[in-house]
């Protein structure tokens, strides 16, 4: 009888400790980090998936956009907590100048050929709650269409030589990228 009590005890222990084990998040936690002329870049963000929802991600009535607290077209460019840029040296990003410090990004998505990106200044909030009064700039991105469907959010940040770079995002069927010079 002891040992049918024990044995009991010890089935609902490690039942209980598997159900308060969490599932791994929907949008993981992701960072694309990039040296360029000696200098760091990092962006921190959540990378949401597809899961079949080709071509109902940017539309007006799409993932993005029917997000609750959502401030569609301007988009958080991932999921969660705010997207951010952190910068150890002056950058030029397009055609915008950013000193070293950390920002918060949003993507105006309103034009599918003519993605902005959008640097602000505030940071450290929850990716929905976008400023207009606290950006720093906005540039424009140059836009292709990637190879294949691209299942995760992925940003990278590529040393092209010289103090030049480039920071893509690629999600869906879409590849938005932009410029990077050093200072």
């Amino acid at each position: 009888m002891k040992h049918i009590l024990v044995c009991t005890g010890l089935l609902l222990a490690a039942t209980t400790l598997i159900a308060q084990q969490k599932a791994p998040p929907l949008s993981p936690p992701a960072t694309a980090t990039g040296t360029i002329a000696g200098k760091t870049i990092t962006i921190t963000y959540s990378s949401p998936r597809v899961k079949g929802r080709e071509g109902k991600i940017y539309t007006k009535d799409g993932l993005i956009a029917t997000s609750r607290g959502s401030q569609y077209p301007i988009w958080r460019g991932g999921a969660n907590a705010a997207t951010t840029l952190k910068t150890d040296a002056g950058l030029t990003i397009g055609d915008l100048s950013v000193p070293a410090g950390t920002y918060t990004l949003f993507v105006d998505i309103s034009d599918p050929a003519n993605w902005v990106l959008i640097v602000n200044k505030k940071n450290g909030e929850w990716g929905l709650a976008y400023d207009s009064t606290q950006d720093l700039g906005k540039t424009k991105m140059t836009m292709s269409a990637p190879p294949s469907l691209v299942e995760d959010l992925t940003y990278t940040i590529t040393d092209n030589g010289g103090g030049k770079g480039t920071l893509t995002l690629a999600w869906e069927n879409v590849i938005a990228s932009v410029p990077i010079l050093v200072h």
